[in-house]
């Protein structure tokens, strides 16, 4: 990856529906040039995908928490069935297996907290012969969000 390759990745991330004449510009490069760029970016598996940063509390989803559950006595079966579980659920936005004292992290969203009890509990009797520790946390604020600095990056 270039000097032209991170630029190109630095505006998308501004924004990811800038035209492809507009980034051309911003990057001296021709239209054609900077297409192929982007589907070499694209092929390689560095662009995933694009997408929005939709902020839940403007929706009144006045809750987002990270959970890190910590899981005991599992089996291969068990632990795809509760990730498939959060998977499929409305209000799980994010899940990651994680290492270190937790297993998953996974955050919720809701618009109260009788909601937030609700979901959390209905999950924990689900699956509480291999839920062994259930950690919430509250988010506050957002103040970074997959965002990578590639002027800064080796």
């Amino acid at each position: 990856m270039d000097k032209k390759d991170k630029q190109l990745l630095m505006l998308l991330q501004e924004n990811s529906r800038e035209s492809l004449t507009n980034l051309a510009k911003k990057i001296n490069l021709s239209i054609d040039s900077t297409h192929k760029r982007l589907k070499k970016l694209h092929n390689s598996g560095i662009i995933n995908r694009y997408g929005i940063f939709i902020n839940p509390k403007v929706l009144q989803y006045d809750l987002v928490v990270d959970i890190k559950i910590k899981l005991h006595n599992v089996t291969e079966e068990k632990i795809k069935e509760l990730i498939q579980h959060l998977v499929n659920h409305p209000n799980c936005i994010e899940l990651i297996s994680i290492s270190g004292d937790f297993d998953l992290t996974c955050v919720l969203i809701a618009k109260d907290t009788k909601e937030l009890n609700a979901i959390s509990y209905g999950i924990r009797q689900q699956f509480r012969e291999i839920i062994a520790d259930w950690k919430t946390s509250i988010n506050l604020e957002v103040h970074k969000f997959e965002w990578y600095d590639f002027t800064q990056l080796k």
